[in-house]
């Protein structure tokens, strides 16, 4: 309830307004200073061209520059690739642990009307036990070749 009134009173005063306005100028100043970095990044290599085109020639440098790009654009979609595996993997295992604490939440929730109903101890020992038998099972059962685990020695 008094994280409520706080909420309500800095709305009320205006600070939740101010922080949007601080937040907006922010993201405004940054925007403003990516567009003139990409310029100078722009002028740079058009510098850089202009040099290395007075050295070598207009066509060896214009090729040179096309390859060089292409190459690292090259590298930057094989390191996406090489990547985009394990940010799969690390966002499977955080819904997972998700779920799990959503379970477990809901569980606790449920505890006390589940004490108090009339199956009583009964109603909650079955699940539990239950849910320690298949820990058991998936403990002692050995992975087949596609699980993660299969290259652990039985």
């Amino acid at each position: 309830m008094g994280m409520l009134v706080s909420l309500i009173s800095a709305l009320a005063s205006g600070e939740a307004t101010a922080a949007l306005q601080r937040a907006r100028m922010t993201a405004i100043l940054y925007g403003f200073a990516g567009i003139f970095a990409l310029c100078g990044v722009g002028f740079l290599t058009g510098a850089a061209y202009i040099w290395l085109a007075a050295r070598y020639g207009p066509l060896a440098t214009s090729l040179g520059f096309g390859v060089g790009f292409l190459a690292i654009a090259g590298l930057i979609l094989v390191a996406h690739k090489l990547t985009a595996g394990m940010r799969a993997r690390r966002r499977a295992r955080r819904r997972k642990a998700d779920m799990t604490a959503v379970g477990v939440t809901a569980a606790l929730a449920l505890l006390p009307a589940l004490a108090k109903s009339k199956g009583g101890l009964g109603t909650l020992l079955a699940p539990a036990i239950a849910l320690a038998a298949y820990a058991i099972y998936r403990e002692n059962v050995k992975p087949g070749p596609h699980e993660p685990d299969s290259d652990k020695t039985p």
